[in-house]
């Protein structure tokens, strides 16, 4: 797969994609986005690491068909039947200038390569993804501030260290982009396994990432219970400034 490189400053990227994306309107509605966005006082708060989330190319293959504003694409459950190893992943968003208390109502968007590498909506080298939408989905977040995605551990592809993209839009607008990592010895019992197997290992690590390389610490998941064969728990926090 062609991927395209990250050289801009992560610093700047969310200015520049915020021109590319531009404010939508989101209509209310069940399970659907709202207009309010609100914080509540955390009952615990490590200030040591409450900081923005890093800026990341939201690059090669962010949604084309305006998931966020389709209540259809609301949903927990993002398979849609996709072979794979369970993941079942939280992210929990907070806000760095109300020391990291959670954000409510502000919605989460999540997409990934199946097990082989390959994405929905995009026709790549030995696979046409155009017209499919798997592996991709938005939520609001709850009065915690956290949103839980039923998904499965994602595949690799050439020169990508094992990722899932994030977005996290705030009355229509994206106020972060990011990636999620994985932890190697994680990823190394996955891809050894399943459907995963014939593929083999990742040869690009989390250190040696083009995104990952200098920010690792503050993007890698923390995997909380689970197995290579049955399965995995995984929780994520992205810290925006509201």
């Amino acid at each position: 797969m062609v991927y395209f490189p990250k050289k801009i400053d992560r610093r700047e990227a969310l200015a520049a994609l915020g021109a590319s994306v531009g404010a939508a309107a989101i209509a209310a509605c069940t399970g659907s986005p709202t207009s309010a966005d609100t914080t509540t006082t955390p009952t615990t708060t490590n200030n040591s690491s409450c900081a923005v989330s890093p800026t990341e190319t939201r690059g090669p293959y962010p949604d084309t068909v305006g998931m966020i504003n389709n209540p259809a694409f609301f949903r927990r459950d993002i398979t849609e039947g996709k072979s794979g190893l369970p993941l079942a992943l939280t992210l929990t968003v907070v806000n760095v200038n109300g020391a990291c208390a959670p954000v409510s109502n502000v919605q989460v968007e999540i997409w990934q390569c199946d097990a082989s590498g390959s994405y929905s909506e995009y026709s790549q080298p030995g696979f046409n993804g155009a017209g499919q939408t798997f592996l991709r989905g938005v939520q609001t977040t709850d009065a915690s501030g956290q949103v839980t995605f039923t998904t499965i551990y994602p595949g690799w592809y050439a020169g990508r260290a094992t990722h899932i993209h994030v977005d996290v839009y705030r009355s229509g607008t994206i106020v972060k982009s990011t990636q999620i990592a994985f932890p190697e010895d994680v990823t190394r019992a996955v891809y050894g396994s399943g459907v995963y197997a014939s593929k083999g290992q990742n040869s690009t690590s989390n250190a040696g990432d083009m995104v990952f390389s200098d920010s690792l610490a503050d993007e890698l998941a923390a995997i909380t219970g689970g197995s290579a064969s049955s399965g995995y728990t995984a929780t994520f926090r992205v810290g925006i400034s509201v």
